[in-house]
């Protein structure tokens, strides 16, 4: 009898995971925003407890329902009144543009220079010279606008054989010079010192990240002073 209700209170769940679901729309098998990501969460949660509750599985399908109309509600919220989305759902965060990096909002967005670089190069720009604009989104994804200037013509349809590109090394990293990543280049502290001179910098303190590619050209990035940080 006990193994009967496991049966049914188990196809409850799924029916009511299901109807909760169509109920809250595609939002929630799509690219998350922070609170369909909670809300996903913890209807899964009480799924999992309404399985297993044979005494009484009313209390869990209530609690269920009850985060599916707030889900429906707030989702109803933002579209009749976009200024709270920022509220409810965050805003989108600029981390580089026109060449500058933004340090306090790299932080704002929980990600250190590895985690942003690794987005970069998912998205097929290894260089971050190649970047106008990098904007991370609300849901957790990074929208990047290439530069102008590079246009969509590839090199085969001009019938050219480039260079193989290279990923570009770290030498610089939250001002910490990257010593090991320099030696492996074949360089040393005062090649990089004298580097930075010559682009109007006097130590590597100032430099929030600096790349050198394969032909030894030095991309800086410096740190922005944080009242030019938006």
């Amino acid at each position: 009898m006990e193994f009967l209700k496991v049966i049914l209170t188990s196809l409850l769940s799924v029916a009511a995971l299901f109807l909760i679901a169509k109920m809250m729309g595609h939002k929630q098998v799509a690219q998350l925003d922070f609170f369909d990501y909670i809300t996903g969460i913890t209807i899964g949660s009480i799924a999992a407890e309404l399985a297993t509750e044979l005494e009484k599985p009313v209390k869990p399908l209530i609690a269920m329902t009850v985060y599916g109309i707030v889900g429906v509600g707030l989702s109803f919220l933002t579209h009749k009144l976009p200024k709270t989305r920022k509220y409810i759902n965050g805003s989108p965060t600029i981390l580089l543009d026109s060449g500058k990096l933004y340090r306090k909002n790299l932080k704002k967005a929980n990600l250190d220079l590895s985690e942003f670089m690794l987005l970069c190069r998912e998205q097929g720009y290894f260089d971050l010279n190649d970047i106008q604009t990098a904007v991370f989104e609300n849901n957790g994804k990074l929208s990047i606008l290439p530069v102008s200037s590079k246009r969509p013509v590839t090199p085969a349809d001009m019938q050219l054989k480039p260079k193989p590109a290279h990923i570009n090394t770290e030498v610089i990293m939250d001002g910490r010079i990257m010593e090991e990543n320099l030696k492996r280049m074949g360089l040393d502290a005062a090649w990089l010192e004298k580097q930075l001179k010559a682009q109007g910098y006097h130590q590597a303190k100032e430099i929030f990240l600096g790349l050198c590619d394969n032909e030894k050209k030095l991309s800086l990035f410096p740190i922005e002073p944080d009242k030019n940080e938006t």
